[in-house]
């Protein structure tokens, strides 16, 4: 990343300097020296934002859930009346953790199913992976309520000690 005056320089984007006018293909056909004559520095562009979790680099989202409130601290209310709730990320993951067992399950239902209106029984492996889905499910449930900061949380989440059951 470019930094000129302490403001950053996009590439293909024209800048003034000194009262001198720079067309946009000036960083891209100039040399380094060129650069620098003019005071021009190269930093490390910023490690990416992890945008699940974080607004900014120092922005961390909300982690609780809280009322929703309008700009002068009363409550915000649904149609129904219901004072309106912004989830934090727990809600958000534990949600999600729902939704990869929902899509984990899906395409062994049938087997239920079947039991159901025919009695016929459920393969072992079958009920093995199912009750394994809703217990991984269910731990890490637990242990994204157990987190107390943003980046607990994260460790948490992306943690493989809970790994989903790939197979059935």
């Amino acid at each position: 990343m470019f930094i000129l005056d302490g403001k950053r320089l996009r590439p293909g984007r024209p800048f003034t300097h000194n009262g001198i006018q720079y067309p946009s293909n000036w960083l891209r056909l100039t040399s380094w020296e060129e650069k620098s004559a003019i005071g021009i520095t190269e930093v490390p562009d910023p490690a990416p934002v992890d945008t699940r979790f974080y607004w900014d680099h120092d922005l961390p989202k909300r982690l609780e859930d809280e009322p929703a409130v309008d700009e002068d601290g009363d409550p915000v209310l649904d149609e129904n009346g219901v004072q309106v709730i912004n989830t934090g990320l727990k809600t958000q993951w534990k949600a999600q953790q729902d939704q990869t067992a929902y899509s984990l399950l899906a395409p062994t239902d049938w087997y239920v199913v079947r039991k159901s209106e025919t009695d016929e029984a459920i393969p072992v492996g079958i009920t093995s992976f199912r009750s394994e889905v809703r217990t991984v499910c269910e731990g890490r449930k637990n242990a994204i309520g157990l987190a107390t900061d943003v980046p607990s949380l994260v460790g948490i989440v992306t943690f493989a000690g809970l790994d989903w059951p790939n197979n059935f």
